[in-house]
């Protein structure tokens, strides 16, 4: 660890606290349907929308219509994405330069449920399966459209939250339109440009092969991506003489993925590619365009609720829990590999200070280094971003639990844009709730009294993340359709499959690296967890917003559970880790708890 290190990570939080106010303002204003410098251009298009599309945008929906809407756009857009790519080798199809084949079913419908949900699994190269139209019409669209409509769906929470004896929480298809043209739409024409300037690429144009200047031999691969066997029981091995150069529309999908959380990537390396991620003013970029917009829901969340302290204290437990886990995984990553150091104690070559000074750079990207890694890999799956610039899977046993804590906490450390916002405020429900038990009062949340059906549906939201991540594990490592695909034996392998599914349920994305999930039982298995994670978590808090909406406003009085200071950001916290840790932690023993302990005692996998 150095101050350098240090400094970067404190720049950024700094960076992010900086854009939290002017973000959150320009957002509640937006869905609150004031004035903002954006009207003159944006409204024009707002009206032709809704004249196309018939949408009433003085209608209101109560939530069993608000949620209706959302399913249905969903469901409708998943089925497009999913036929877009059985079909875009079709010859009449544009953009295919490379001439890829249609995507098999089972990874077609993998996809499809990944990019609907604003999860973004890849179980492909994304160079290598996806044709220059499925990138731009369907992934990127649904990247724009996903985070769009979690963006509505916090909006439609808060709105329940501020609303006395109403029926509706606002209209699905407004907020949808809002947060697209107002929000999403400059924010990335700005980032983008800013990626293009720094070399990220932006064309149409076939892939390059250029000639080696030092050709190397590799094993010959079989369909099944095996290496083939000579009569000898040697592998056969061909010489490489060229390299093909992939390219394409990428600064677009890259801004959008990191300002919607979505992760994914347009290139396998992701955000360690050079043509996604080329300089340290990209890297430090694209995790701020990460933490931005859900960092500027809580100001929001402050701003429309009339308790901006109550904001900044949600934003104090988001930032605590950050900077604890920011904090584990970089001093994990720069202590590095106790064997490897005691390896080489009396190596001249590779003396053990050296690699005590440069930490686990295994699957680092070294233009990054430990802290960046370090940052990037918990910023990413503290929200429900799946991009990376480092291999998770090569994380030290106690760095890699970091990632994998933050997505088994529901990514609700500033979390995915919306997802996160409605997330935590389900956490405030329980902590309320919990204040409320220890003064013996009926709880309350500014000013609206906390009955037992909102608690049954928190609870139903709190218990159904847990149930499917380790249904699915538990079956997974029982049987060899699940095991096969494991690269690691031991707990490193228990791992790789707990981190794939809790990433599906959490609607994040990234994956310790290590799994070959492109078979039928992953891509079937972890396309119903991200359809699992992302309706049936969401379609409660939607009834919680529609039974706020519809209570009396209570006035506060001396036994009022203050939800403005310290005691409360307290107590948040300690309810979100509480939850997380009575849930998983007996998983976490079988998994990085079990490694860690192992490797200290020289044991390895």
């Amino acid at each position: 660890m150095t101050a350098n290190g240090w400094l970067q990570i404190i720049v950024f939080l700094l960076a992010v606290f900086l854009a939290t106010k002017p973000l959150g303002t320009f957002m509640a204003r937006v869905f609150s349907r004031e004035r903002t410098w954006l009207d003159p251009v944006m409204r024009p298009v707002e009206r032709i929308v809704y004249k196309v599309t018939g949408v009433d945008e003085s209608h209101e929906m109560d939530w069993k219509e608000y949620a209706l809407a959302w399913l249905l756009f969903s469901g409708v857009s998943m089925i497009l994405l999913y036929v877009l790519q059985r079909v875009q080798q079709w010859a009449w199809l544009p953009w295919n330069p490379q001439k890829l084949a249609g995507v098999p079913p089972a990874l077609a419908f993998n996809t499809a449920a990944s990019f609907t949900t604003n999860t973004n699994w890849q179980n492909y190269s994304g160079e290598t399966t996806m044709s220059y139209l499925t990138q731009m019409v369907g992934l990127a669209y649904h990247n724009w459209i996903s985070a769009a409509a979690g963006m509505a769906l916090a909006i439609a929470f808060i709105r329940g939250i501020t609303r006395r004896e109403q029926k509706t929480i606002g209209n699905f298809w407004v907020d949808l339109v809002r947060g697209t043209l107002w929000v999403l739409a400059p924010l990335c024409l700005v980032g983008a440009l800013l990626l293009v300037s720094q070399g990220v690429v932006q064309n149409l144009k076939p892939y390059d092969t250029v000639q080696l200047l030092d050709p190397y031999q590799t094993p010959q691969l079989g369909s099944d991506g095996k290496p083939i066997n000579g009569p000898d029981g040697k592998p056969v091995m061909q010489t490489v003489t060229q390299q093909t150069i992939a390219q394409g529309p990428t600064a677009s999908q890259e801004i959008i993925k990191e300002l919607g959380t979505n992760g994914g990537g347009f290139f396998n390396a992701n955000s360690a590619h050079p043509f996604e991620n080329p300089t340290p003013f990209t890297n430090f970029l694209e995790m701020f365009c990460i933490f931005a917009i859900p960092s500027a829901f809580t100001y929001t969340l402050g701003t429309m609720t009339g308790s901006r302290r109550h904001g900044w204290a949600v934003w104090a437990a988001m930032a605590l829990l950050f900077l604890a886990g920011v904090a584990t995984a970089y001093w994990a990553e720069a202590r590095g590999n106790p064997l490897l150091t005691s390896a080489t104690q009396h190596s001249s070559q590779h003396p053990s200070s050296a690699l005590q000074a440069t930490g686990n750079l295994e699957g680092k990207e070294v233009r990054f280094g430990v802290a960046n890694s370090a940052l990037f890999a918990t910023v990413t799956t503290d929200t429900s971003c799946g991009a990376v610039n480092s291999m998770h899977d090569s994380f030290t046993p106690l760095g890699g639990m970091v990632p994998l804590i933050n997505l088994m906490l529901s990514e609700v450390i500033f979390g995915g844009v919306g997802a996160g916002m409605y997330g935590m405020l389900i956490f405030v429900i329980l902590s309320v709730f919990i204040a409320g038990l220890m003064v013996g009062r009926t709880p309350e949340y500014l000013g609206k009294k906390i009955e037992a059906y909102d608690v049954k549906m928190a609870m139903l939201v709190i218990l159904i993340f847990p149930l499917v991540i380790l249904v699915f594990t538990a079956i997974s490592v029982l049987y060899s359709f699940g095991t096969s695909a494991m690269a690691n034996a031991g707990p490193h392998g228990f791992s790789e499959v707990l981190y794939a599914f809790t990433s599906a349920a959490a609607n994040n994305g990234s994956a310790f690296g290590g799994l070959s999930g492109n078979t039928p039982w992953y891509n079937t298995s972890l396309g119903l967890t991200m359809l699992i994670g992302r309706f049936m978590m969401a379609l409660p808090m939607l009834a919680i917003a529609g039974n706020l909406a519809g209570k009396k406003q209570t006035p506060a009085t001396l036994g009022t559970f203050p939800v403005t200071g310290p005691l409360f950001t307290t107590l948040l916290i300690g309810v979100v880790v509480i939850v997380g840790a009575l849930t998983f932690f007996p998983a976490l023993s079988l998994g990085p708890i079990l490694e860690h302990l192992l490797m200290v005692a020289g044991k390895t996998f």
